[in-house]
């Protein structure tokens, strides 16, 4: 294969360009099921509280089986996995569309959600472990990265082209089109050549287990330091779907036009952010807290925005700045933890979005409320910022904690993993 750009090195690999296609199909796919069960829901029901149900519904399970299913993902074969994952995603939106053609009840709607958080608890960490395994250690970042720019590809594409079926075939089609587009993943994960991956080793029986994933967890300060800010920039100041609803209906008077243009434009600034996290050569943490420094006081900033014009240009590059927080982070917890650890921190991370989302959601549009959504972006920024800076402070103490450490003898050095340099 001729030579690659920087931005695009991942690609050089073979199992990687199978698992890139999969991803971008996959996506697209995730994201028309996420249109049509919305207004499924809404159609049958007429109540958006029952469209948040839906979504908590799918929440629910990685809160209550991620540490499990985190095990599971560092002691058995991740291959086999993938595949058992890829194929109950499949049989459930196959149900979900049997169950949409021949009259869809609620009941039966917030079961297929459940069991599909159930199932997406076991295949995030699985998923996660794999796609580390199709490029080497020193081009992960950049496959994440091309990786989040895959996913703002699939969402648009999703999006747009499940809003064209959905009024011309109906929401049947689009969960048939998700059903593909898992056999997809499944041709793609089966087709990955075995002497080409980059293995993992699996945890050892007396590193395996819950118990000594948490024990990992809270022994790795900087790691949970990472968490904290991560739930904090998620569930505060990272609901736009939120925001920017609340701001076209309020202070900016732009109506579902000026919605479906903010929509657009945070669409297009992930996709933006994504491609300059690619040309990044390392994504270290003090990339991460510069952009969430950046994209908190652009956040506390938009509450001022005069007009739709205003407020997209702000929206711009905070979105851009969100993926680069998504990918610095992810880039982070995969290569700064044990390796025969990685499943469980992956579901970890898992758990920390699903409360940020869970929480973040109803309390951004509380606020809104109560506050008015300029004043509560404003709040929220403020929040954010003091969360980063927060972050910054403890970071760098138990950095130069570690260096004085590390000078003292190699017996109060922590394993790797731990505490590791900035960056």
């Amino acid at each position: 294969m001729r030579r690659l750009p920087p931005s695009l090195r991942a690609l050089v690999h073979p199992n990687y360009r199978l698992w890139a296609a999969a991803d971008l199909v996959s996506s697209t796919g995730t994201w028309m099921q996420v249109l049509g069960l919305n207004w499924l829901v809404l159609t049958i029901t007429g109540s958006a509280t029952a469209v948040g149900l839906t979504i908590l519904f799918q929440a629910v399970p990685m809160l209550a089986l991620g540490s499990w299913a985190g095990a599971l993902a560092d002691r058995l074969p991740t291959r086999p996995m993938a595949l058992v994952t890829q194929t109950l995603h499949l049989l459930l939106a196959v149900a979900l569309a049997l169950i949409a053609l021949h009259g869809a009840s609620v009941g039966a709607i917030y079961l297929i959600a459940a069991l599909s958080g159930a199932v997406a608890v076991f295949d995030g960490p699985v998923m996660g472990k794999l796609g580390a395994q199709v490029v080497p250690r020193d081009d992960l970042g950049n496959a994440l990265a091309l990786g989040s720019v895959l996913n703002s590809t699939g969402r648009i594409l999703g999006m747009s082209l499940g809003g064209v079926l959905a009024g011309l075939t109906g929401n049947v089609t689009l969960f048939a089109l998700n059903a593909v587009s898992f056999l997809a993943v499944i041709v793609a994960v089966l087709a990955m050549r075995r002497e080409a991956l980059f293995p993992l080793p699996v945890s050892p029986p007396e590193r395996a287990g819950v118990r000594a994933g948490l024990r990992y967890l809270l022994a790795d300060h900087r790691l949970l330091v990472l968490f904290a800010l991560g739930f904090v920039l998620s569930s505060v100041g990272r609901n736009y779907q939120v925001s920017m609803a609340a701001m076209s209906t309020g202070p900016l008077q732009a109506g579902p036009q000026g919605f479906g243009l903010l929509s657009t434009v945070f669409a297009v600034g992930t996709v933006l952010g994504g491609l300059y996290a690619a040309h990044r050569r390392e994504l270290t943490i003090t990339l991460l807290l510069a952009a969430a420094g950046v994209t908190s006081t652009l956040q506390l900033l938009s509450g001022f925005s005069p007009g739709l014009i205003t407020f997209a240009a702000v929206l711009l590059p905070i979105a851009a700045g969100a993926v680069l927080i998504d990918t610095a982070m992810g880039t982070r917890v995969q290569l700064d933890t044990a390796e025969d650890m990685r499943g469980r921190v992956l579901a970890a991370q898992g758990m920390v979005a699903a409360g940020a989302g869970a929480l973040g959601g109803p309390l951004v549009g509380w606020l809104a409320e109560v506050l008015g959504p300029d004043r509560a972006l404003t709040v929220a920024g403020v929040v954010t910022v003091a969360a980063t800076l927060a972050a910054a402070a403890a970071l760098l103490r138990l950095r130069r904690r570690h260096e004085t450490e590390a000078q003292t003898g190699p017996e109060l050095v922590p394993s790797r993993g731990a505490l590791q340099p900035a960056g």
